[in-house]
């Protein structure tokens, strides 16, 4: 009687090295013989073409394969048949060869042999081609047969499933990667390089923002060259962002339990090459050409002003846990790649999708780095939101500001230069660090985005959390050198209601992912202004709208680097789903139809206007935290908070409950010089912020905070653009209607 690990499945293929005919596509071919292979370099990792010895061209393939047993190198024809090359040359745990002939365009992939031992953490099986992690194009979709698990997905006990060891060859079945010739150096590029202080944030999905846009030729909808086109810069331009925030574009794999519902992994938070610009989203074909065409999106953006932050998954991998498939790093290296537990058949997931990347091994840090370095340096990007950074801050087991992957950051000449965005948690123990990370890095802030909507729908009990992430989240940031714009403020993101969506639902509506309604968040702080969902009655309608403007404006008055997501400037809903990560359809997509209507033109209008007031006056986007004291003789701060009868307010006032908050702004203060060295002044303004469902009087502060006000901004009116200013003498009783922000400047 054999034990589980000694069984295994039928042996649909030879073993690698065999010699044997291969199957693809159920034909069975014979295997080509192995061309020369010259001993070549251990770095760089990856496949690079170049010319070797005597000239001639070929190409260089380095994989990192600590404790592996032998590497062979998979190159793929026309016809998918597959010939097999032995690397031999090991270095440091580098396997390598060159191979000359071998030129840009050429599919290949990696068979790794090795130990089978799951209880250890091996689990090496050569009947799996393997990703090359370093892959510069990816050619072809994944799918998840069973042959792409390197153990029997179907063994009848599932509680051993992982130990047994499937022989079934998984080449026709999964993606190769691509040789790519890169000789690019960007001279004619000029980067925007648009200070932290100036910068406002567009997070959108390149095939969403583009799929559905009348203006985008319909053959490049939902592609990189989509997103480059005129019509969609436009768009871009015409509000004023100075960055667009891409969902992940590195090449990502879909979980099988979408594909069983037919549903897809839209947003493409399951990493699996990170070199690789995702071939799903390319016009142009997946033979090394979607790189070009990445690169001229991110020229296109540069050209209009625009920089391109990435969103990047580097704390876990598509192949999931132990019951996951062989992809890559599984195959290649398991025990050096991925954290495992104790019992190493079991992997530490802090991330919550099965698996956790080893970033404390050089290997897996190289890996990272070198991404990262990569996308900067050769695809043009300008910085990167890291998701779940908590998990890569960890050192053993927990999170750790002195970490090697935030060491290595730090002193990295190439990426301590851009833009660093945490998102500064995972779901392990201690993983939330909101405000804990070091300077060069900016974080979502969370605690924005949630005093932000309890004050808008009422649920604050007093105004003290308000004021602190109005003014820049002084409380989280004010350390170490940090300035305000280490807070990246949100209302909204991907992951939760669009802004429409949060003033239109109590309740998340995620039954179309096929989870019974059980997945994403309960905790939305949502208020649906008295109706559920779309309606028909005008009131509670108009009501949204006017929320909607709240939650803007107040996002865009805000000291911090303001992150709007694509479409809420003008109404974009998913029909309540708080989850959309598998909808790529109508509900994940951007409808361009919505501007047309007036209403929600309006809208995008007041955006746009908030935007350039922030974009024209520095006291909206300080580049130091308010100090709160007078600097001159007159008693005037460059901060000032007042209360409903224009009397400042007193440590009393903080800890009351209170709907309204009137918020002073000094242009007279502002810290710092410009280019030319001369003092920074600026307007003052006077933001008042009642969130109260009956209108209320306001006193307007006299001398020395001012004589007269002017209203810029109104979020009670509809339309905004175009009407004429209101003066009001400073000292006078306003009435400030419900539910409104008023931005008045100090005249």
């Amino acid at each position: 009687m054999t034990s589980a690990a000694e069984q295994r499945a039928p042996a649909g293929e030879p073993a690698a090295g065999s010699g044997q005919p291969s199957a693809v596509d159920g034909v069975r071919r014979p295997v080509p013989p192995a061309p020369l292979v010259w001993p070549g370099a251990p770095t760089p990792l990856g496949a690079r073409f170049r010319t070797g010895p005597d000239g001639v061209a070929g190409t260089n393939f380095a994989l990192w394969a600590a404790g592996a047993e032998a590497v062979r190198l998979c190159l793929f024809d026309e016809a998918g048949r597959e010939t097999r090359i032995e690397l031999t040359e090991l270095t440091h745990e580098i396997w390598h060869g060159f191979v000359p002939g071998v030129m840009p365009g050429q599919p290949y992939g990696y068979r790794v042999d090795g130990r089978w031992d799951p209880w250890t953490g091996a689990r090496w099986n050569p009947a799996k081609l393997l990703l090359d992690p370093y892959a510069r194009a990816v050619d072809g979709e994944f799918a998840l047969p069973p042959e792409v698990y390197g153990h029997v997905r179907d063994w009848p006990d599932q509680s051993v499933a992982d130990t047994v060891r499937d022989e079934r060859d998984s080449a026709p079945y999964v993606p190769k990667g691509v040789v790519v010739h890169d000789d690019d150096d960007w001279s004619d590029d000029r980067r925007p390089k648009t200070p932290w202080a100036d910068s406002v944030i567009y997070e959108l999905h390149v095939r969403g923002f583009t799929k559905r846009h009348p203006g985008i030729p319909e053959e490049l909808r939902g592609t990189y060259a989509g997103l480059a086109h005129p019509a969609a810069v436009e768009h871009l331009v015409k509000l004023g962002v100075t960055a667009v925030e891409l969902l992940p574009v590195h090449q990502f794999a879909h979980e099988d339990h979408l594909l069983r519902r037919g549903l897809t992994n839209y947003w493409g938070y399951n990493s699996i090459g990170y070199f690789a610009p995702h071939a799903g989203y390319a016009a142009s074909g997946t033979r090394g050409r979607q790189v070009g065409e990445f690169k001229r999106m991110v020229r296109a953006l540069h050209a209009a002003g625009i920089e391109v932050i990435l969103d990047v998954v580097y704390n876990h991998t598509a192949e999931a846990g132990e019951l996951g498939p062989t992809l890559s790093l599984k195959g290649i290296d398991n025990r050096g790649y991925y954290r495992l537990q104790d019992d190493a058949r079991r992997y530490a997931d802090y991330t919550g999708c099965g698996n956790t990347l080893h970033v404390v091994q050089p290997q897996v840090l190289r890996l990272i780095t070198d991404s990262l370095r990569y996308w900067v340096t050769e695809m043009g990007v300008d910085g990167f939101r890291f998701d779940l950074a908590a998990a890569l801050a960890r050192s053993m087991h927990d999170v750790d500001m002195l970490s090697p992957f935030l060491a290595v950051i730090a002193q990295d000449p190439v990426l301590r230069r851009v833009k660093l965005i945490a998102e500064p948690w995972d779901i392990g123990s201690g993983g939330y660090q909101v405000g804990a990370f070091p300077p060069l890095w900016t974080e979502w802030n969370d605690r924005y985005r949630n005093a932000v909507r309890d004050f808008w729908r009422g649920a604050l009990p007093d105004v003290r959390e308000m004021g602190y992430r109005l003014s820049g989240s002084s409380d989280l940031y004010a350390w170490g050198g940090r300035r305000p714009y280490a807070s990246v403020n949100f209302v909204t993101a991907h992951d939760g209601f669009t802004l429409r969506d949060l003033v239109s639902y109590q309740t998340k509506h995620n039954e179309a992912n096929g989870e019974d309604n059980r997945d994403g968040t309960d905790d939305n702080r949502s208020w649906n202004c008295g109706a559920e969902g779309e309606t028909d009655d005008e009131d509670v309608r108009a009501l949204r709208r006017r929320q909607l403007r709240n939650l803007l404006t107040t996002l865009l008055l805000s000291t911090g680097v303001p992150m709007l997501v694509a479409g809420d400037e003008f109404g974009r809903t998913q029909r309540g789903n708080n989850n959309a990560y598998c909808q790529d359809n109508e509900i994940g997509w951007v409808d361009w139809s919505l501007p047309e209507e007036p209403g929600w033109r309006a809208l995008s209008e007041l955006t746009a206007r908030l935007i350039a007031l922030r974009h024209r006056h520095p006291v909206l986007r300080r580049r130091a935290f308010f100090s709160g004291r007078a600097q001159t003789a007159d008693g005037l701060r460059d901060l000032a908070w007042f209360t409903a009868r224009g009397t400042e307010m007193t440590e009393g006032d903080w800890y009351a409950p209170a709907a309204t908050l009137g918020m002073y702004l000094s242009g007279r203060d502002i810290p710092g010089r410009d280019e030319r060295g001369a003092p920074v002044v600026d307007d003052s303004f006077l933001a008042v912020l009642h969130a109260g469902g009956r209108p209320t009087g306001f006193v307007l502060p006299g001398p020395p905070w001012a004589e007269r006000y002017e209203v810029v901004v109104d979020t009670s009116a509809e339309e905004q653009a175009g009407a004429p200013s209101t003066v009001h003498r400073a000292g006078a009783r306003i009435t400030v209607p419900e539910r409104t922000v008023l931005l008045l400047r100090v005249a």
